[in-house]
């Protein structure tokens, strides 16, 4: 079974498509990234796949599920997760905080308080999940007193708490030092296979040796998809994305 399927996907803006009848598959496992240049649409389709914005046609299928019309905390609980462009944090919490509210999204169990966190091990799952990303020790500091490379850390941590099944990654490179990118594809690289990984990059060079398979977006259409020597190799990505 596929872990996304998209058929014919479109979604316009004032009349201009920026998503224009897109169909691809991503099989359980995989590993795929999404590139293009600026204005291709990549992050319009990650907003799609989750539900923060409404398709205008198409299908989507999570799991083997049709999730099109789902709100996105119901594509949650079918094991959807995401990072943003532009991280999305509490800096004055701790990193524990920070991961321990995402799980209110995919936990079924019933707040009212902050209290709740505590009393449904939400602290405790964070803690383990911080430590699986390295950052354990960092627990209790501040988010604005940690460097940006471990802010992404804790962003991915977040999505990792949430236990998917399918996770998109959007630019979690962006804004990083060598070093700190480093950590962060060792950490993305780390991700057990049952995980399934999308994730959109800018940076193709930096990006290519963590995918399987690579989809090219221009101008909300899918120009060239297959493996990174094949997608390298067509005129198509060199004249839309490398520049030549």
């Amino acid at each position: 079974m596929a872990a996304l399927q998209i058929a014919n996907l479109k979604k316009s803006f004032g009349g201009l498509p920026a998503i224009n009848d897109v169909s691809l598959e991503v099989a359980a496992g995989e590993r795929r990234l999404i590139i293009g240049p600026n204005g291709a649409g990549k992050t319009t389709f990650f907003n799609l796949v989750t539900g923060d914005l409404a398709r205008d046609a198409g299908s989507i299928r999570l799991l083997g599920k049709e999730v099109s019309r789902l709100a996105p905390h119901r594509r949650a609980h079918l094991g959807l997760a995401r990072t943003y462009q532009i991280i999305t944090l509490f800096p004055k919490d701790s990193l524990e905080h920070n991961v321990a509210l995402s799980l209110l999204g995919v936990s079924k169990a019933r707040w009212n308080s902050f209290a709740s966190l505590r009393r449904y091990s939400f602290y405790e799952s964070a803690r383990q999940v911080l430590a699986q990303v390295g950052l354990e020790a960092l627990a209790k500091r501040p988010l604005a007193e940690v460097p940006y490379g471990d802010q992404r850390r804790v962003e991915i941590a977040m999505a990792l708490a949430q236990r998917p099944r399918l996770l998109l990654l959007d630019e979690p490179l962006a804004g990083l030092s060598r070093e700190e990118r480093v950590a962060v594809k060792s950490l993305i690289a780390a991700i057990p296979r049952d995980v399934t990984v999308v994730m959109i990059e800018h940076d193709m060079d930096t990006a290519l040796d963590m995918a399987e398979r690579i989809t090219v977006l221009h101008y909300g259409r899918v120009i060239v998809e297959g493996t990174r020597a094949e997608v390298v190799a067509d005129p198509r990505t060199r004249e839309v994305y490398l520049g030549h």
